[in-house]
Order: structure tokens, then sequence, then C-alpha cells
């Protein structure tokens, strides 16, 4: 067989040169029989006998939705991806989303206590901690609660809150060793990982309350202490409760800070009681008046011309607390002040002789050293 040339090969039907639609342009070419070379030489294919990639029947008719994209927003098991930073603000929402938890001292026999001036979840490890919901309104059907752990602190909101390696090996080849937070006592709970920031969480659908009641209780354990080396490391965790649809949109949110440890009752009254020293520190002082300190009192012997005694010149300052009382000592001060100064003028009179009067007229008086000029 002689082979054509490239030049020589012409199409078998012409096409308009205008734009059409492309369904005229589908119907021009379906109107035609089409070839396709296949394993056998002899075989051809018609128009009748071709097939689309999903192995249906080859339309005569053009078909508007043959290029359309199937729908995958409400496919079944598929959860919208997580953000990066997860939010951690409380949002009650349409429904009036609540927590609350059980009143307990801080007895050191306590497994799970709640401050509510801290707003932290104080638990043992691997211990039942009942978590009460509570909404305004029913909620749509088909609702579930998700429980999320984050870290606190900014340099370290990032990372993601993973159990440390020694109480997963505990647990051999569970597919959710790795989880920090479990909900017991139900078989329908489910656990996921994010494909993008492989952050953990684990879903439980919400029950209405039971008649009687206006709550919903959950219970969740934390499966690692909060000082375990390769896990949280002493690293301060929020647990974040939202409130969401089968479709993943958030009604409501909540949260609060979790820290696990051996004696939950002391750790709680430790840090209340840190924190309320911290309040009363940071209050803003009174400006005390200033006391007036006392005068520099100084008691001055002046020198006696018999005896020759010098002063005492040594000085005392006393600080006194009290306008009264500064008033009060200043007068003793002053009365020994003024007391002393009359004993000074007292023995001074006493010392000095008197001048003897003279007489007006007559002989002189004589001393005990003079002589009369008789003798």
């Amino acid at each position: 067989m002689e082979e054509q040339s490239l030049e020589n090969l012409t199409l078998s039907q012409p096409l308009p040169l205008s734009q059409d639609s492309f369904r005229q342009l589908w119907e021009n070419v379906v109107s035609s029989s089409i070839s396709m070379p296949t394993d056998n030489p002899q075989e051809t294919w018609q128009t009748g006998g071709l097939l689309l990639l999903n192995e249906q029947p080859f339309p005569e008719e053009f078909d508007e939705n043959l290029f359309n994209l199937p729908d995958m927003s409400s496919k079944d098991g598929i959860t919208p991806p997580a953000s990066t930073v997860p939010v951690t603000s409380d949002y009650p929402g349409d429904y009036d989303f609540r927590l609350q938890f059980q009143k307990s001292g801080t007895a050191k026999s306590v497994t799970s206590t709640y401050s509510e001036i801290l707003n932290k979840l104080y638990c043992q490890l691997d211990k039942t901690n009942p978590v009460e919901i509570l909404v305004s309104k029913e909620l749509p059907v088909g609702a579930v609660l998700r429980a999320t752990a984050v870290y606190k602190k900014t340099e370290h909101v990032a990372e993601v809150v993973r159990r440390c390696p020694h109480h997963q090996n505990e647990e051999g080849t569970a597919e959710n060793r790795s989880h920090l937070i479990r909900v017991e006592g139900s078989e329908r709970a489910q656990y996921y990982e994010d494909l993008h920031t492989k952050r953990q969480s684990v879903t439980v659908p919400y029950e209405p309350p039971q008649l009687g009641s206006e709550m919903t209780t959950i219970l969740l354990k934390f499966m690692c202490n909060s000082s375990c080396m390769g896990g949280m490391n002493r690293r301060p965790i929020l647990t974040i409760l939202t409130l969401e649809t089968p479709e993943g949109h958030v009604l409501g949110r909540r949260c609060f800070e979790v820290r696990v440890c051996a004696c939950p009752g002391r750790d709680r009254k430790t840090e209340e009681d840190n924190n309320n020293k911290s309040k009363t520190d940071t209050k803003p002082t009174k400006k005390r008046k200033s006391v007036p300190v006392m005068e520099q009192t100084s008691v001055k012997k002046s020198k006696s011309a018999s005896s020759g005694e010098e002063d005492d010149k040594e000085i005392f300052v006393l600080h006194v607390r009290g306008r009264e009382r500064y008033e009060m000592l200043k007068k003793i001060n002053d009365g020994q002040e003024l007391l002393e100064k009359e004993n000074r003028s007292k023995k001074s009179s006493i010392k000095a002789p008197l001048p003897l009067p003279l007489p007006s007229s007559g002989k002189r008086l004589l001393r005990k050293e003079e002589r009369s000029e008789s003798d």
C-alpha cells in the first residue's frame, strides 16, 4: 500500500468557518462516522460503538451536563480542614452553648476539680471528668461535640499536642494511642487527625437531655500528665470544645485550661492563692501623708563658771508616727528644756555672791579680812 503524503490528506468533512455553538459542532461530528485504530486492524469503531470514559454509550445528542463536576460538598466522612491557629475565645452562638463542671473541693483525695476563678480543670491521669453541656434550644439533627487540645502560650501554639512516647508505648498498636483526649462511655466516638495541620480531635454525637434534666453530660479523659517529657513537658494546654453540625459548621465554642497532675486539689489551692496574692500586690497603694520628723533636740549644758564642766554635745533623732503622738512628745521635750533652763538659772543665782548694800551714812562696814584703823 502506498503511503499518502501529508499534503494530499484532506478532511472527510469541511468545518464551517463561522463561530457556531458547541452543540452544532457536536452534531456535525457525531453525524459522520468516526474510525479509531484497535488491536484488530479489521475492526472499526462506528458511531454507535463508541464508549465514554465511564463506560456509558456515546450519545448522539449533546448533553449539557456532560462536563459538570460531581458535588463533593455533601459527601459522607469528609470534615472541613482545621485552621492553623485555632480560635480560643468563647462563642455561645445562637444556641447559647455553655459548659458546667461538677463542684468539688480542694481535698487531696479528689481526682478532678474545677476552678471558676482561673477557668481551669485540674484532673488526674486517665480519670473520668464529667462535663455538662447546656443549650437554650433544640439543635439540628446530627449535631456533634468536638474536643481539641492546643497549647496556651503563643510560642507553642503551632505545635500539635500529643501524648509522650512512654504512655503511647503502653497501649501497643492501638489506633488512637497518640490522642491525648478520650471520650469515655460512648462507642460512637470518632478520632480524627487533620491532614494539613496534623491536629488531633475526638467527636461524639450530641444527645438531647433526658427527661427532667436540662443538660447533657459527656465524659472526658486525659491520657498524659502535664509534666511528661516528650509530651506536654510542663507547657499549659487549652481544651476547645465546639458544637458543630454534621458538615462541620461551628454552632458554639467554649474553651478552658487543663492541668493533668497527681494532686488536683493541692495544685488548685496553690494556684488560686498565688492568683489572689498577685491581685493584691498589683492594687495601687494609697499615698501616705508625709510624717513630720521630730526636730533635732539637743541637750546642752551651759558651762558653769565654778565647775568648768563641758556641754553634752550628743544629739538624738526620734522618728514618730502620727501627728498626735508627735505633738505630745514635743510638749514633753519642750517642758524638759524649760525645766533644765530654770535649774541652770537657779544654780547660777545661788553660787554668785550678792553685793552688800553700802550704808547711807556713818562708818564703812568692814570685812573679815580688813582691820580697823584703831587696830
